[in-house]
C-alpha cells in the first residue's frame, strides 16, 4: 500500500513539474512575441489617409493616429489645428518586423505624401501638418537618414526634400472620432476627393505589401 503511495506521488511531482516547465515556456514565448513588436511614428500631412494606408500592410498591427512634437500636454484637435502646440498630426504603427520592416514602412511614407513641401500637404496648411519622422531609437534615426538620402538620389521628387527626422518624445492619442475615420465615414467628401484616389493608388504600387 505504502509502495503504491508512494508511485503516485512520484507521479504527481512528475505532473507538476512538467506543468511548470511547460508554464515557463509559455510565458516566455508570450515575452518574445510582444518584445518583437516594434513601433514607428510618422506624419504624412492628414492622418486620416496616413492611417487608412499604413492600416492596409501586412505586418501592421495597428496604426493610430495622433498628436506629437509639440509642447501642449493633451492637445485636442481643436487646439492643434490652430497651429500653435508645434504638434503634428501623425500615427503611431505598431509592426512586427519580422513581417515588415521599419525601411519598408519609410518607403511608403516617402510615396504617400509630397516630402517637399513645408508645412502643408495639398489643401492643408500649416505646421500640423508639416512631414516628419520621430525617430524611437539610434538605429531608427540611421535608417531613417539613409532612407532619405535614397529617395533623393532617385530623383522621385524633383524638389529638395523637407522632412523632419528628429527625436520621439511623446504621443498622445487623437479623439476617437478619428480613429478608423476613412472605414466608417467613405462617402465623406474629403474621404471621396483626396483619401479614396491616394489609397487606390497606393494599393497599385504596394501591391506586394498589402494584407490579403
Amino acid at each position: 500500500m505504502m509502495r503504491i503511495f508512494k508511485h503516485r506521488i512520484q507521479v504527481l511531482i512528475g505532473l507538476l513539474t512538467v506543468t511548470g516547465v511547460l508554464l515557463i515556456f509559455i510565458q516566455s514565448s508570450i515575452g518574445k512575441e510582444k518584445k518583437q513588436m516594434e513601433t514607428a511614428t510618422l506624419g504624412t500631412g492628414c492622418f486620416w489617409c496616413s492611417e487608412a494606408i499604413f492600416n492596409s500592410l501586412k505586418g501592421v498591427i495597428k496604426a493610430e493616429p495622433g498628436y506629437s512634437g509639440g509642447t501642449t500636454d493633451n492637445p485636442t484637435y481643436e487646439e492643434v489645428c490652430t497651429g500653435t502646440t508645434g504638434h503634428a498630426e501623425v500615427v503611431r504603427i505598431t509592426f512586427d518586423p519580422q513581417i515588415i520592416s521599419y525601411k519598408q514602412l519609410l518607403e511608403v511614407f516617402w510615396l504617400i505624401h509630397d516630402p517637399t513641401t513645408l508645412n502643408r500637404q495639398g489643401a492643408d496648411h500649416g505646421t500640423q501638418y508639416r512631414s516628419v519622422i520621430f525617430y524611437q531609437s539610434e538605429e531608427q534615426r540611421k535608417i531613417s537618414e539613409e532612407s532619405k538620402k535614397e529617395i533623393e538620389m532617385s530623383k522621385v521628387w524633383s524638389n529638395p526634400i523637407v522632412t523632419q527626422i528628429v527625436p520621439f518624445r511623446k504621443f498622445y492619442p487623437a479623439e476617437s472620432y478619428h480613429h478608423d475615420y476613412f472605414i466608417r465615414n467613405p462617402k465623406q467628401p474629403y474621404c471621396q476627393i483626396v483619401i479614396n484616389p491616394k489609397l487606390q493608388k497606393f494599393r497599385e504600387h504596394f501591391k506586394a505589401l498589402l494584407k490579403n
